[in-house]
């Protein structure tokens, strides 16, 4: 009799528990939308060809192509070629190798003028791994976004930021108002900080590219979550983030490598809220881009 009271209450048990516990969430379905990759770069003259063959694969609309910082002399050349090669695609940037020069902002406004180009970048302000460390807050690099403001191009910046950093992006940010600043790969930063910056600086943007299974940090591992932190400021501030992939090296232009890229990106765009997922997916970049 008690091995059958005892029977029944540890089947009533499990039936509580099963019944009160919540459900385990399905995994959320793949961001089907339209997409705009905001970041990427070209290695070379012919690699925009097989970029060009995954975004027919992954229903990519758009790729903004950028210069590398200064590194890649023929960046200028291999852009306009893609441009030119496959004009509904690809949306041209303008590199600016040395924005804290005092020719700078003449170099910019000339080759404003001279060119299609609707955002200028990527301008590398600072970055460890090359030694470069750059103030933003400089009057030669406000004068540069004076001139970018005034052409209504937006300017994409590598800023790995600390402390001094995110207090120099925030003097610049302040110096120009009328300027917007696209801050590349998260800032390298905690959602913490970006928070802070993105509810002081009305013209901050921030780009996610390069934040995917290839680099450190990252928004998910490969199969893994989108960070939970990175998540929720995305989910607070839909209006101020753009997807990027940011594809550089030669090796990842292999169609097998760019499929797990693109995979990944709309798998993680997949755990936003729909309504969120498509602003940061395409609206936001088609609206600062001039996308019709």
């Amino acid at each position: 009799m008690g091995l059958k009271i005892s029977e029944r209450l540890l089947t009533w048990c499990l039936v509580a528990v099963a019944t009160l516990a919540p459900a385990t969430p399905a995994a959320a379905a793949d961001y089907a939308g339209p997409l705009i990759d905001a970041h990427s770069h070209v290695p070379n003259a012919t690699a925009v060809d097989a970029y060009v063959a995954a975004m027919n694969r992954h229903n990519v609309a758009k790729v903004v192509l950028l210069g590398v910082g200064g590194v890649q002399k023929d960046d200028p050349a291999w852009i306009a070629a893609a441009a030119r090669k496959y004009p509904d695609r690809v949306i041209p940037g303008l590199p600016l190798p040395d924005p804290t020069s005092a020719a700078a902002a003449a170099r910019l406004e000339d080759e404003l003028g001279k060119t299609q180009a609707r955002v200028v970048g990527e301008v590398h302000v600072r970055q460890l791994a090359r030694k470069i460390d750059r103030n933003p807050g400089e009057p030669a690099f406000v004068k540069t976004l004076e001139v970018a403001a005034r052409h209504k191009v937006p300017v994409v910046i590598h800023d790995e930021l600390d402390a001094r950093a995110a207090s120099a992006l925030a003097a610049a940010l302040k110096a120009q108002p009328g300027a917007t600043i696209i801050l590349a790969h998260g800032g390298s930063a905690s959602p913490a900080l970006m928070e802070a910056l993105l509810q002081r600086h009305s013209n901050l943007m921030v780009d996610l590219s390069g934040m995917h299974f290839q680099r450190t940090p990252h928004l998910a591992t490969e199969e893994g979550p989108l960070d939970p932190a990175w998540k929720a400021l995305i989910e607070k501030r839909p209006d101020r983030f753009l997807m990027g992939i940011d594809v550089w090296a030669a090796r990842l232009f292999e169609p097998a490598m760019l499929d797990r890229l693109m995979k990944w990106t709309r798998r993680v765009l997949g755990e936003l809220r729909p309504e969120v997922a498509q602003r940061v997916a395409y609206t936001n970049a088609a609206t600062l881009f001039g996308v019709k």
